[in-house]
């Protein structure tokens, strides 16, 4: 009954047009709603990216109009607003979550299965092995009660760690390099696999491109 609201909800939400103010705009998927299929259906992406992340942004861009910020980044706002439950936070969180999830996702046959190189000597160092890691993402993810995602960041001394954030939670706060996020709320399953979010994060490696992230990794 929940999701079904949020869907006539998120359905309504008006389409952002670009205007002189500051404004953060939907970020262009690189692969087609269609081209994560059977893993993750057109209808997802549609309702996902199109309704779910374009509400978020709408709400955003209200809100900072209406507080009059002018300069201010995504994860600025997320780091130094101390009001987890504000509903600031929690929409520059959300776009900043979602966008870092799309980022990450590529069609089967255009992904890196396995990470190399200095991302992989990093995993094995902090998780002992490549499939030790994932039996503990995968525990992390299925395991968050509720809402949430689940994430692998690299802390201030080297070490990689994973964590669960419920809501909009996001490991920058905590000092935190996020590297890798998998979103656990209803919205990013539920069509495909309704209350199966095992099937689904079982499912979400066929579609995750380590390239993504041994970028990221080289960034930091």
């Amino acid at each position: 009954m929940i999701f079904l609201v949020l869907i006539v909800f998120y359905t309504f939400v008006p389409i952002i047009h670009k205007t002189k103010k500051m404004i953060f705009e939907l970020p262009i998927l690189n692969f087609e709603k269609n081209a994560l299929e059977p893993h993750i259906s057109a209808q997802t992406i549609e309702f996902h990216y199109g309704k779910i992340l374009r509400a978020h942004l709408t709400n955003l861009n209200g809100l900072i109009d209406g507080l009059k910020i002018v300069t201010a980044d995504l994860a600025s706002i997320i780091k130094e607003y101390p009001d987890t439950n504000g509903v600031l936070f929690r929409s520059a969180a959300q776009v900043w979550n979602h966008s870092f999830y799309f980022e990450q996702l590529s069609p089967t046959s255009k992904a890196k299965a396995m990470p190399e190189g200095n991302l992989l000597l990093a995993i094995n160092e902090s998780f002992g092995s490549f499939e030790e890691f994932k039996i503990l993402f995968e525990k992390a993810a299925i395991s968050l009660f509720g809402s949430g995602w689940a994430w692998l960041s690299q802390k201030k001394d080297g070490n990689l760690v994973i964590t669960q954030e419920t809501n909009a939670g996001n490991p920058m706060r905590m000092n935190c390099k996020p590297l890798i996020t998998c979103d656990v709320w209803e919205h990013s399953y539920f069509l495909d696999y309704q209350c199966r979010r095992v099937d689904y994060i079982a499912n979400f490696w066929n579609v995750f491109d380590w390239s993504v992230i041994e970028k990221r990794f080289e960034l930091l």
